[in-house]
């Protein structure tokens, strides 16, 4: 069976640390998927907060994000109490969307590769909208890139 392959970027521009909690372990004793999924979503809620806006307020009053599509690529367990890095990257910045790349590691062992689609949503026509300027703005002072 082939596997779904991640490629680590060369930089990520936000960083959230968190550690984990019992609640974030599966029956196996490690780190569990639907947590993982969770925990990328806290990190991206608070990269947002970093610039500035939410993920229902790219900046414009009305324009918030929906997901597309999100594929992980596991490369090692992580136990209660770890505590995890989750560095993150936005690339690929369309007219109507962009890209998450999410690193998650321990001690600089890389736990995860993540790539998330999102685009951009009007949240009033409930339609899929341009990515608001002022979120534009706001990236190329993070320097986004490829």
């Amino acid at each position: 069976m082939p596997r779904t392959r991640l490629i680590e970027k060369p930089r990520y521009e936000f960083h959230y640390t968190m550690t984990l909690q019992p609640r974030d372990i599966n029956y196996g004793g490690h780190l569990g998927n639907d947590a993982l999924v969770s925990l990328l979503g806290t990190a991206r809620a608070h990269m947002f907060r970093t610039m500035g806006v939410n993920e229902t307020n790219l900046g414009d009053g009305h324009t918030g994000i929906i997901m597309t599509d999100l594929t992980v690529e596991y490369k090692a367990e992580a136990f209660m109490f770890d505590q995890l890095l989750i560095d993150t990257h936005i690339g690929e910045l369309a007219r109507l969307g962009f890209r998450l790349f999410q690193r998650i590691t321990r001690e600089n062992r890389i736990i995860a590769l993540a790539e998330t689609g999102l685009l951009a949503f009007d949240y009033r026509s409930r339609k899929v909208a341009p990515v608001p300027e002022v979120l534009i703005e706001s990236l190329r002072t993070k320097a986004i890139g490829p």
